[in-house]
């Protein structure tokens, strides 16, 4: 029986996917088992060259045409058969130690619905970028609340582990999404049961100016807003204060966005 199932999304992957792989197969002890299974979205590139040398009875690489991230997804989730589930993007990296130490978490909090812990920024070559809004994030930790995540998405996704149960319960990713689907997620699952924080490095959010977040920020904290408001209703004092924050997110975004196009054209 599997203690986590780790869901990976994919599609051309080839240039980070072996490190997310590795880091997956080093959770794994002989007293903890982790099922990983990669849902591909038909890569082009050599992603499926990549993946069959760790491909095994813990391993599994189902290449098919798919919806996008959240529908690769959805169709891991529904093959997870273990007491725990979450998704790592192959270009993230998880820490040593952090599935066992989420799901130890999880064992000792029956009616939490999923934990989460601190997830650094890093680039292209696995330097820490953006340690302001790492920061500015955990400032929200120890006041971590429904009203708090309703107010900001301070949690990272990669850094999360959900009690499977209630993925169960709360139903599918949303398709109609183009970048907060995940934040929509949380916040959904918020309603089963509270989350839980653990005071430690989980994994590593991988930011290229190709990614979703570096290609589509403003549609994402707009889907963010909306969810929002689909939670709380428009009249809560915080669902406002959420408005002023993603307005200077977008803004201190642009500029980074600016000064990043500006380094590469130099």
């Amino acid at each position: 029986m599997y203690k986590v199932t780790v869901i990976t999304p994919s599609y051309n992957s080839a240039k980070f996917i072996e490190i997310c792989i590795k880091s997956i197969a080093a959770q794994r002890s002989d007293t903890f088992k982790v099922r990983h299974i990669i849902m591909d979205g038909g890569s082009t590139d050599e992603t499926a060259e990549v993946v069959k040398q760790y491909l095994g009875e813990d391993t599994e690489f189902i290449s098919k045409r798919d919806k996008g991230p959240a529908d690769a997804i959805n169709q891991g989730f529904a093959l997870s058969n273990s007491d725990y589930v979450c998704w790592l993007n192959a270009d993230d990296v998880y820490e040593p130690g952090a599935l066992e130490r989420a799901a130890s978490v999880l064992d000792a909090n029956k009616k939490a619905s999923f934990c989460f812990g601190n997830c650094p920024i890093i680039n292209e070559h696995g330097n820490e970028i953006r340690k302001f809004i790492t920061r500015f994030k955990e400032f929200f930790f120890p006041i971590s609340s429904k009203v708090v995540i309703q107010t900001l998405n301070y949690i990272s996704q990669p850094s999360v582990l959900f009690r499977t149960s209630a993925v169960r319960e709360v139903g599918d990713l949303r398709l109609d999404l183009t970048a907060a689907w995940d934040y929509d997620f949380l916040l959904r699952l918020w309603n089963i049961g509270p989350a839980v924080r653990i005071k430690a490095t989980q994994a590593y959010f991988r930011w290229t100016p190709h990614s979703i977040s570096g290609q589509n920020f403003e549609r994402q904290f707009k889907e963010e807003f909306d969810s929002a408001v689909r939670q709380a209703g428009y009249w809560k004092p915080w669902i406002w204060i959420h408005w002023f924050c993603i307005k200077f997110i977008i803004l201190l975004y642009t500029i980074m966005t600016l000064k990043h196009r500006k380094a590469v054209k130099a």
